[in-house]
């Protein structure tokens, strides 16, 4: 089961529910960038496991809707860019994105990828094109990146 609901974080419309298996279901919503899972909840180890890992920020944005918590999302494509959430606090923050730039072959060595002998990176995240987006503004930032057209 593949399908658009309501967002239970930010009521967009925009919120993708994908069925993993029958016990679990994830969602993203491109209204506000946030993701979740049938997992995200207190108790649950998966959960647990995943705030370990968090950034500050994203801790504070964490929001709970009563069945499950859902975080700030964090886009990593190679070739097209990043998309994340950042500022200094819940109070401003807002979403940045950077484009991804090709490796030249003379600086192709600066960019080894970690643990395989002799390959490199062919393009890496160019901080100089970072360009901030306000927190509802999820969409535009992706765009930014070129993974939805402008």
């Amino acid at each position: 089961m593949d399908n658009l609901v309501s967002c239970t974080r930010c009521g967009s419309d925009a919120c993708y529910v994908e069925e993993v298996n029958m016990n679990i279901n994830t969602y993203f919503c491109y209204g506000c960038g946030f993701q979740s899972n049938s997992l995200m909840k207190e108790g649950e180890e998966f959960y647990e496991n995943q705030v370990e890992l968090l950034p500050e920020l994203y801790k504070e944005l964490l929001h709970d809707d009563g069945e499950k918590i859902w975080m700030p999302s964090a886009v990593n494509l190679p070739e097209k860019g990043m998309v994340f959430a950042n500022g200094p606090g819940m109070g401003s923050w807002g979403w940045s994105a950077v484009k991804a730039v090709e490796v030249s072959e003379e600086d192709k060595e600066k960019y080894p990828i970690p643990g395989k002998k002799d390959q490199f990176y062919k393009f890496r995240m160019d901080m100089g094109t970072r360009k901030d987006f306000v927190e509802r503004d999820y969409i535009e930032a992706l765009s930014y990146i070129g993974v939805l057209p402008e």
